[in-house]
């Protein structure tokens, strides 16, 4: 019902930049909020940051003021703009979208993308 195609890893020196993007398709009514996931190798999927339907954001601790997540909401298509990259940010990089019930959504995610921080 919904797709999500992310875009824009790849292999960034320490101190760069990348933007990924997340483009959806589909049925897509409803929509509560986007936002990235990440996922390291031996750890837990983790949260980067989100947006809302309303443009409210929030971000994880370890990346505030390093990344931007932001939306085109007449594209169905969500960026996250990550400067200053460290290899600890090194992982694969998820998209994710809820929408319906604020108590149960419908929650779908990309099939990812890696970034890959190192020198």
């Amino acid at each position: 019902q919904v797709q999500l195609v992310e875009s824009g890893g790849g292999l960034v020196q320490p101190g760069g930049s990348l933007r990924l993007s997340c483009a959806a398709s589909g049925i897509i009514f409803r929509l509560n909020a986007m936002g990235w996931y990440r996922q390291a190798p031996g750890k837990q999927r983790e949260l980067v940051a989100t947006i809302t339907s309303a443009g409210s954001t929030t971000y994880a601790d370890s990346v505030k003021g390093r990344v931007t997540i932001s939306s085109d909401n007449a594209k169905n298509t969500v960026y996250l703009q990550m400067s200053s990259l460290k290899p600890e940010d090194t992982a694969v990089y998820f998209c994710n979208l809820e929408r319906g019930s604020l108590a149960r959504p419908d929650v779908y995610w990309g099939q990812g993308t890696q970034v890959t921080v190192s020198s």
